[in-house]
């Protein structure tokens, strides 16, 4: 894309076929935008890869997740607009597998967004695909726009539904009300990647202190009735 750099990461991934819980990419920083704005704030680093071996959510996927690093030392209301995509490699540098490009928004909401369903388990296990159990991933990022809002006391309240609520808190507020909107549409009108971009929200919030149980259980059961939905005709956009 016109007006942006291109920031290529890439880390390795032995005994792969051994992992099972999360893997954290190191961190590392984007170039940004020609203009000069950077993803990092003085020593900061901006990004890490989450890899999930045996899926996040679902058992046959793998699933590829990029997420801004210490968001908390960025300015409040600070975005990033950014397409991205990744890339799977074996030992030799063969690219045996490669994601389609996502443009995203990234924000103290949502500081994370990538694929649930990456690419199958099986076609992992295909010869050729794992030399030596190794498994190299590549991402690929373009940052498009970089906002940061004023900074405010912290002290500051809004009025949200009748509630007061520090100011630092109403976007967290408004996006868990989105999120809340979302999960109350029928479940055969939502589409994968809205469900999956709601189970990454999901996280952020919960990781921001909120306690969310409920909207989980409610996320669930969203998950499950779309799925019998698919399985019995149902028609999903």
């Amino acid at each position: 894309m016109e007006g942006q750099k291109q920031t290529n990461f890439t880390f390795e991934i032995d005994n792969f076929s051994e992992k099972k819980s999360v893997i954290r990419s190191p961190q590392f920083s984007s170039s940004g935008c020609e203009c000069g704005c950077e993803w990092y704030k003085e020593n900061y680093y901006t990004c890490f890869v989450k890899v999930y071996p045996k899926g996040d959510r679902v058992e046959d996927h793998l699933s590829l997740y990029l997420h801004v690093a210490n968001p908390e030392s960025l300015r409040l209301g600070w975005k990033r607009r950014a397409s991205f995509s990744f890339f799977l490699l074996n030992q030799s540098g063969k690219v045996i597998h490669r994601t389609r490009e996502l443009s995203s928004l990234f924000c103290a909401q949502v500081s994370g967004w990538g694929f649930q369903k990456a690419v199958p388990l099986k076609k992992l296990q295909e010869k050729g695909f794992l030399e030596k159990n190794k498994l190299i991933v590549k991402v690929q990022v373009k940052v498009a726009e970089v906002v940061d809002e004023a900074q405010v006391t912290g002290k500051e309240t809004m009025d949200i539904s009748g509630f007061q609520v520090l100011y630092s808190q109403t976007t967290y507020m408004n996006i868990l009300l989105r999120l809340i909107d979302i999960l109350n549409k029928p479940p055969h009108s939502l589409s994968e990647t809205e469900l999956s971009n709601a189970q990454s929200v999901l996280i952020d919030l919960t990781e921001a202190g909120f306690k969310l149980d409920w909207l989980k259980t409610k996320l669930d059961d969203v998950y499950l009735e779309r799925k019998k939905e698919i399985a019995d005709g149902s028609r999903v956009k």
